[in-house]
C-alpha cells in the first residue's frame, strides 16, 4: 500500500513577525497609558520599555518557535512535544490572529501558531478529517502493492 506523504503545516516567519509587531503596539500603548495613570512625566519610556520588552520576547522564542511543525500523518495530527491528537477526536478548530486552535471532543486545545493562511490550514484539517473517515478499503491513492 502506497501511503502520501505527511501534510506539514510550518510557522511563517512573516506572520511570527507580524503578530509581534501587534503585540508590541499594545505593550507600548499599555505601559504608556500605566504611566500616564500614575502621573509620570515620562510617558514616552512606556513606549521604549513595551517595545524593547517584545523585541526581546520574539528574539528569544524566535528560535524555538520557528521550528515548531505540526503534520498529518496517518489518521493523526502530530505536533512538538510529541502531541497526538486522532484526527476524529477533533471537535472544532478556530483562527486566533495567526494562529489555529484545534480542540478534541475531550476537550484538549492545541495551538498551530504562526500560519501564514490560517484559514488554509482549518480547511487541510477538514480535508483530512473527511478523508479519515473513508474506510482504508476505499480510500482514493491506496493501492495494494
Amino acid at each position: 500500500m502506497v501511503s502520501a506523504p505527511p501534510l506539514r503545516f510550518r510557522a511563517d516567519n512573516a506572520a511570527y513577525f507580524n503578530s509581534h509587531l501587534k503585540v508590541a503596539a499594545v505593550a507600548m500603548a499599555g505601559a504608556m497609558g500605566a504611566l500616564w495613570v500614575i502621573g509620570d512625566p515620562n510617558v514616552w519610556a512606556g513606549a521604549v520599555a513595551g517595545l524593547a520588552a517584545i523585541a526581546f520576547r520574539g528574539w528569544f522564542l524566535a528560535a524555538e518557535e520557528l521550528q515548531a511543525v505540526w503534520e498529518i500523518r496517518g489518521d493523526e495530527l502530530l505536533g512538538p512535544g510529541d502531541r497526538h491528537v486522532p484526527l476524529c477526536q477533533i471537535e472544532r478548530t478556530r483562527t486566533l490572529g495567526s494562529f489555529v486552535q484545534v480542540i478534541t471532543q475531550a476537550g484538549d486545545k492545541h495551538l498551530i501558531k504562526y500560519q501564514a493562511d490560517p484559514a488554509a490550514t482549518i480547511a487541510a484539517l477538514r480535508r483530512a478529517q473527511a478523508v479519515s473517515a473513508i474506510p482504508a478499503r476505499t480510500r482514493p491513492n491506496d493501492h495494494a502493492v
